[in-house]
């Protein structure tokens, strides 16, 4: 098991968890609380700074429930948390609502993040890639006539 070294930066707000095993995701919180207005976006401090190793990377994803229920999701999704990054981690929502404002309260789950491990790839310049099924076809193009 992964060892991820966290500093709490506002020691009021509960310790990011998994709400069941087997979960992918830690559960990220809200240090404030905030209303998104329809259509709005913030940048939601979750009070915690990470030390990921290297060799991995931390994405943070929506929580199906708020993008289901609410129209609340993340934008720039996934992003992307370097291992080099120890500033705190932030979520940026968006209210995709229409006419319904959303409260963000303090302590609230908003996100998660998930810890992977990551490949750094060498590149290689050449002349032709060769030919595969899809070819060049792409943007939802399954190869499928």
């Amino acid at each position: 098991m992964l060892e991820l070294p966290v500093r709490r930066l506002d020691p009021d707000v509960e310790f990011p968890s998994y709400a069941r095993r087997g979960d992918a995701g830690l559960d990220l919180r809200s240090t404030i609380d905030l209303t998104l207005g329809p259509g709005e976006r913030a940048l939601v401090p979750t009070g915690l700074a990470v030390a990921i190793p290297e060799g991995f990377a931390g994405f943070i994803q929506p929580r199906s429930g708020l993008a289901l229920n609410h129209g609340i999701t993340c934008l720039n999704t996934p992003g992307l948390i370097d291992a080099g990054y120890r500033g705190e981690l932030k979520v940026l929502l968006v209210n995709t609502d229409r006419s319904e404002p959303f409260e963000i309260t303090r302590g609230e789950r908003i996100a998660q993040l998930v810890i992977q491990a990551v490949e750094h790839a060498q590149l290689v310049e050449v002349d032709d890639l060769g030919e595969s099924h899809r070819g060049e076809g792409g943007f939802g193009h399954t190869g499928r006539g």
